[in-house]
């Protein structure tokens, strides 16, 4: 049943090993790559093995085949693909060792090379009746690999890096002009359905099943499935059939997840009667208009929202899913003589937006005391982006007092990264880190990015400023210890470090960048080398950045994954110049401007990465990103589209950038014999019927 053959001939090196499954059979393993690559496979082959371990252990799934191969491609454009038996892979989802590959890169393989893996059932056993049913394997099989990856590492940690790119990438894309539902009823150009909302909303689509069935049922429902249309092409109706003739409830009303477009926003209000001691908690649920789905034209969905309400002394009870299937539902809570903190969405238990009115002090407690990590550090977030929102506003007032709230507890955090051995320092780091750009784009009805830029970058040096010492002491606290490892404890240890030195990068003082410096010299791995590099490259220490670039080249230049690296730090940028120096990058000798990984690297890190640059004032930005998409039109045309996917929410800009991101994509637009893979992107940029 699978649709997916490969063939491979080349002077290609050959891995060994093997995996003995459940059953006691022997399976021949094989990675192929070139030969100067062999030395980097390790870790990828390991991944494989985990892999097909847990895929028994968690669902029972053991491998079919005699012989299971990878082979890695310098040149593709995707991550990787499910080649029955042979799965093909670009070399960066393969390729690493500690010398040439970050933290980053380690624990991308590991997720990717299980996600190919787990596809051998999830996408070829049991594969989709036809392209409308994509999700129905890769949906399924990104809330697989998720999963896997959060048992190999800090789940709480692995939630958070998952629903932060759901939400600045995918919430985006159902909030513009390309927005479709998880099954879409149509489509111009194969190459763009391959969606962040097919695979990342599909992802929580199952998720949400998992949710309200219990993993014990959920088990059940797959078994069934995977029993009954092994061998088969199927839709995804199909797939939630199984875990309802499973577990016996009846899921007919959500299954409009898969047909409804767009992101619900979930608002919740509360009240409390002191008198019975009574608690109640109201939700309601309000869709949006999409792209040929008007509001009014859609249903209710049914959302689980995962709660728990906590008392004075930080402890939670009444912990529930409930399940809101109406427009708006209440629920009552008994025994509350004083007004309880509600925890509401833990675990991001939906991909709704959630309007929800917390003071500071509430999120400070919730912060403090939450015991779902995910919880957790929402609530971080959302308190730093009320200062944030404030300094956008021009509220200085209210900036100054919701940055002292956020410090407050950020001060908490450090003294705990600075202990010997901290629990889970992974997540320690992910709490003291402010709000992204891309959040506080998908925070607002209206897109400034110098407002958002510059209000980011005044919380970054208050933080720096205020908390020097408590940085400092961290820093120290978290130098490495013994060799590397990729290990969770270490990875979180680095992460710690790498955040403290950024910040104090920032100040006057020189002994930072000096010390930035050091590390770069001493760095026995790339997770520190690239670190100290992006934080004196992205800091006021311009002289030494450019000595530390220039050596950085010296050593890497025969590399051409290590020399990505060094592109995209350079690209993300927020320092005077950055887009001369990407077009001097685009000009230089070494750079290949065909393939697909070295075109990531700089442009599009640039034009999805660096809102201060790519959006700058005088469409400099967009110039860059239409020559790029014009001249790979005719070369590489699934890349050329991908790329002008840059311009999709154009429609959420301030006039002046909305103008001139139109402009642009009209631009590209008029060109004669366009591929029909940008002409797909930009027609519906433009919302326009472009098709005589």
């Amino acid at each position: 049943p699978c649709y997916l053959f490969a063939l491979v001939a080349g002077d290609l090196s050959r891995i060994d090993d093997t995996f003995v499954t459940a059953s006691g059979r022997t399976v021949s393993l094989r990675i192929f790559t070139e030969p100067e690559n062999a030395d980097r496979c390790d870790h990828a082959m390991a991944s494989l093995k985990h892999a097909m371990r847990w895929d028994e252990e968690v669902y029972g799934r053991e491998y079919d085949l005699d012989i299971f191969m990878i082979v890695a491609v310098n040149d593709f454009n995707m991550g990787a693909m499910e080649n029955k038996g042979l799965n093909i892979f670009n070399a960066s989802c393969i390729l690493a060792s500690p010398q040439t590959a970050t933290d980053a890169a380690f624990e991308r393989i590991e997720s990717i090379v299980a996600h190919e893996y787990f596809h051998n059932w999830s996408g070829n056993r049991v594969t989709c009746r036809d392209w409308f049913q994509l999700s129905l394997k890769e949906g399924f099989t990104v809330f697989r690999d998720q999963s896997f990856s959060a048992d190999m590492g800090s789940a709480a940690v692995k939630r958070i890096a998952d629903v932060s790119y759901l939400r600045t990438a995918q919430f985006a894309e159902d909030r513009g002009p390309l927005a479709h539902p998880v099954r879409p009823d149509s489509y111009m150009e194969i190459g763009n359905f391959y969606t962040l909302t097919v695979y990342e909303k599909g992802s929580e689509v199952v998720r949400m099943l998992h949710a309200m069935l219990g993993p014990e049922m959920f088990r059940k429902g797959t078994d069934l499935y995977f029993d009954r249309h092994d061998g088969q092409a199927v839709t995804c109706d199909d797939f939630v059939r199984a875990l309802e003739d499973a577990s016996g409830r009846d899921l007919a009303q959500f299954r409009r997840w898969y047909s409804q477009s767009g992101t619900p926003t979930l608002h919740v209000e509360s009240a409390h009667d002191a008198a019975s001691g009574t608690y109640t908690l109201t939700l309601r649920q309000q869709l949006h208009d999409t792209p040929g789905q008007p509001a009014d034209q859609k249903q209710p969905q049914v959302i689980p929202v995962a709660i728990a309400l906590l008392d004075a002394d930080g402890r939670g009870r009444d912990h529930a899913v409930l399940e809101l299937s109406e427009q708006s539902q209440s629920w009552q809570f008994k025994d509350w003589p004083e007004v309880p903190v509600p925890s509401v969405l833990r675990g991001f238990s939906a991909p709704v937006r959630l309007e929800i009115s917390y003071t500071r002090e509430q999120l400070a407690f919730l912060m403090a005391h939450d015991g779902d990590g995910f919880a957790r550090w929402e609530a971080g977030q959302r308190l730093a982006q009320q200062a944030l929102q404030a300094a956008i506003d021009g509220d200085d007032g209210a900036f100054e007092a919701g940055v002292s709230c956020w410090l407050d507890a950020a001060a908490t955090t450090l003294e705990q990264a600075c202990q010997d051995d901290p629990a889970d320092p992974a997540m320690l780091a992910r709490l003291l880190m402010v709000p992204s750009t891309a959040s506080l784009c998908e925070a607002q009805a209206e897109v400034d990015p110098d407002r958002i830029v510059t209000a980011r970058t005044r919380m970054l040096d208050v933080f720096a400023q205020r908390q020097e010492d408590r940085l400092a002491a961290c820093l120290a606290q978290t130098v490495a210890r013994g060799p590397y490892e990729f290990t969770s404890a270490q990875c979180g240890r680095r992460a710690l470090h790498h955040l403290c030195l950024d910040l104090l990068c920032r100040l006057e003082n020189s002994q930072y960048a000096e010390a930035a410096m050091q590390q770069f010299r001493d760095a026995d791995n790339m997770t520190d080398r690239l670190a100290s590099l992006q934080a004196l490259v992205h800091s006021r220490w311009q002289e030494v950045a450019g000595g530390a670039l220039e050596a950085f080249r010296a050593d890497w230049q025969g590399d051409a994954l290590v020399m990505d690296l060094w592109r995209s730090v350079q690209a993300s940028s927020p320092q005077p110049g950055t887009l001369a120096r990407v077009r001097e990058l685009l000009n230089d000798p070494d750079f290949d401007d065909l393939n697909p990984n070295r075109l990531r690297s700089l442009v599009g890190v640039f034009c999805n990465q660096n809102l201060q640059h790519f959006h700058a004032g005088d469409g400099s930005g967009y110039a860059l990103l239409r020559e790029q998409v014009l001249r790979l039109d005719g070369q590489n045309p699934q890349l050329a589209a991908r790329l002008l996917s840059a311009l999709s929410s154009w429609q959420r800009f301030v006039p002046e950038r909305r103008d001139r991101m139109r402009a642009t994509l009209e631009e590209v637009a008029a060109r004669p014999g366009l591929s029909s893979d940008v002409f797909d992107i930009v027609s519906r940029c433009l919302g326009e019927d472009r098709a005589a």
